[in-house]
Formats: structure tokens, sequence, C-alpha cells
């Protein structure tokens, strides 16, 4: 099996990427070669097979009939701009976001025109498609009402593979990610970086600032359990999803404060003390856009699982990328 990974520089394609050379194996078919794909050349990485990295923007053109002229049997798109990018900058996220989504597509379906070309298509959309009034879980059968560019971006896309899928173009499942927390590394641009760096950098010693009210609430999952569900998306019979091809992921529901007190067990109160409160009405009106809770039945009787406590989720950022080790 050949598998291309678009967005693969990113921290979950790199998660994504160790997961399948780990496996060597996905839906019962041994990966013979990877085809790492970003804006940023991604790092190579040890396989028994071939592993190609390559620098590329989906978004320019004739990228993305390159990276499909090998025909790929497995794509994972993950690349995007994050929320408070897209959100600051409309022209670029739009290009990114949706364009690039677009071209993909088409390119798939360009490339099956001559000789049969019917790859999976493993699409990360978001809980941005979602947008207020909420009721106090959303369901399956919940509305897309997006909010912001980022929101609308994902929910154009979805459509898309909806269509594609249909008309037997490729075969695509779309994963509407909850928040990962607690992302490694640097913050980002993303409106949600906040809900990482108030337990991330504590563990590490350092402040770190909490823009919004400890009662805000939101919908989370850890980086293990995003990785879990793009392969178990990727190995799903998607017959069984009729042409509704994206899912609400499982996740867990809690408030700021929550996060905090969980903190507060896992670390100790000298970790919380390094969460410093000041208020940013930017994304103080960002996060009230956002839903916070999900039933997602529909997924959950699928196979796909999340953590179920946010201790679990510190936990395992301690033991993934701390090696088990606290500043305290």
């Amino acid at each position: 099996m050949h598998i291309l990974i678009v967005g693969a520089a990113g921290m979950v394609g790199h998660k994504l990427t160790a997961g399948l050379v780990r496996a060597g194996r996905i839906g019962g078919k041994e990966i013979v070669k990877l085809t790492l794909a970003d804006v940023i050349k991604p790092e190579p990485v040890p396989h028994a097979g071939a592993v190609e990295t390559v620098t590329a923007d989906l978004s320019a053109p004739g990228t993305a009939q390159a990276l499909i002229a090998s025909r790929p049997d497995l794509i994972v798109h993950l690349a995007a701009i994050v929320s408070g990018e897209a959100e600051a900058d409309f022209e670029k996220g739009y290009r990114i976001n949706l364009d690039g989504a677009r071209l993909l597509l088409e390119a798939i379906r360009l490339e099956g025109i001559n000789q049969p070309y019917f790859p999976k298509l493993v699409f990360t959309s978001s809980i941005a498609v979602f947008g207020a009034p909420f009721p106090e879980a959303i369901g399956d059968e919940f509305f897309a009402t997006p909010l912001t560019s980022y929101g609308t971006q994902k929910a154009i896309v979805e459509l898309l593979l909806n269509d594609y899928s249909r008309r037997g173009f490729v075969d695509g499942i779309g994963i509407r990610l909850p928040t990962i927390v607690i992302r490694p590394g640097k913050p980002n641009l993303a409106a949600s970086g906040f809900f990482s760096s108030i337990v991330r950098e504590p563990l590490s010693g350092k402040e770190a600032v909490l823009p919004v009210s400890r009662d805000v609430r939101h919908w989370f999952a850890s980086p293990r359990a995003a990785v879990g569900f793009l392969l178990h998306a990727a190995e799903l019979d998607t017959q069984i999803l009729g042409w509704r091809r994206t899912l609400s992921a499982p996740g867990l529901s809690a408030t700021v404060g929550e996060e905090i007190e969980a903190l507060r067990r896992v670390a100790g109160d000298k970790a919380v003390r390094l969460i410093r409160e000041e208020a940013d009405e930017k994304i103080i009106k960002i996060v009230a856009g956002w839903p916070c809770n999900f039933e997602a039945h529909r997924a959950a009787s699928l196979g796909f699982r999340a953590e179920t406590s946010f201790d679990d989720i510190i936990r395992i950022h301690i033991a993934d990328e701390l090696g088990g080790r606290i500043a305290f």
C-alpha cells in the first residue's frame, strides 16, 4: 500500500506517520511506500519501505496532480491553516483550506478518467463547522452553521467530499476533530491554543496566559486519540456511512476550570500558580461561537474512541512528550 499524507510536517501528521511506521500495515495490507508532503519539508522517517518527502503547497497550480500521479492507495489530508490565522487572513484561509482540498479532489477525479482510480481519502474537518445557538449536546443530526471563516471552509469541503464520493471519484471519509490537547512544542496561531498552553507550559515550569474565563466549556481529545481516529477511519468500510461521509469524533467536554483542576491533581498547586488570567476580547468572541459538547453516537458505534477524563489527557502528554517527568 502507498500512503500519501498531505500536511505531514504538522504535529498530527508527524504522529500519524510514526504510528503507521510502527504498525507497518493498515487494513491488512503492508505499507510499501509513504509520501510525506507539506509546505515545510517533513522530516524523513526510518521505514522498511520507500519514504518520499516533498515540499508542496497543495493550493498551487499543478501540485495536486503531481502528488496524485503515483496513484497512492490511501490519502490523508491534514493540511490547513488554523482558525485564528484563517480569520485574520480571509484570502489565505480560503486558498489553503478550501482551494487546496478542492484541487486535491479534482486531481483524483481527473487521474481516474483514462484509467480507473478510486483511492481512500481521509479528511480532517473540525467542530468549527457548527455555530451557536447550540443544544446542550450536539447530536449527529445537528446542522452546520459555522460562525467563522475557518468553519465555513471546512463545511464546504465536507460537502465536496460527500459529492465526489457519491459520484464515485473517491472513497472519502471526514473526521471532525475535537480541539486537540495538549499540543507539544511552541504555541501556534490557533485561537484555541491556550487550551494546550495553560497545561503544557506549567508542566515545564513556565508561565501561561489564560485569555478566557474558567467557566468556558469546550470539546477535547488528545493527540494520541486523534491519530487513533485517523487510523480507524483509514480502515473503516465507508459503505456503512452512506453519503453522509463526515463524522463528529468522540471527545471529552470540560470547562477551563475543570482542566485547571485536573492539572492541580496531576502536577500540584505550583503548576496551577503559573497560570496568569488576562482577558483577550478577540479570543473570547471567537471561542463564544464554538460548540462545547457532543453526543457522537454515530462515531462511537463505529468503534472510534477518545479519553474520558482530562487527567488522562494530561498523563498522556507527560508520557508521550515529557518522558514521564514534569517540572514539579
